[in-house]
């Protein structure tokens, strides 16, 4: 789960992000950081894989912190827009072998 509270607003999305770093000492470096800004912004999923609900804003805040982190000849953020953050996706997963469930969402005030 986000270390942020969310929001109720309606122009949140929900977008999957997966990155891949190089495995070099530097390249570790980057993915820590990496890893930490995507935890600080929705739920890590899978190793490299994260569910974030984002507005408009928050999405264009990451992307440039993402860019300050990556080295673009060498790693890979794909940000994927799902839909309205509202939208009960999960109808449309297919999850084989360890089944997976959302984390229970609450709203910090």
């Amino acid at each position: 789960m986000a270390r942020r509270a969310l929001t109720t607003s309606t122009d949140r999305r929900l977008y999957l992000c997966t990155y891949d770093v190089t495995s070099t000492r530097e390249g570790d470096k980057r993915r820590a950081r990496l890893f930490d800004l995507l935890r600080d912004h929705g739920e890590h999923v899978q190793y490299s894989v994260f569910l974030c609900e984002l507005t408009a804003a928050e999405r264009i805040r990451l992307l440039a912190t993402s860019r300050e982190i990556l080295h673009e000849k060498e790693d890979q953020l794909i940000v994927l827009n799902i839909g309205p953050a509202n939208l009960d996706w999960t109808l449309k997963l297919d999850c084989l072998g360890k089944a997976w469930k959302p984390q229970v969402r609450c709203f910090i005030v």
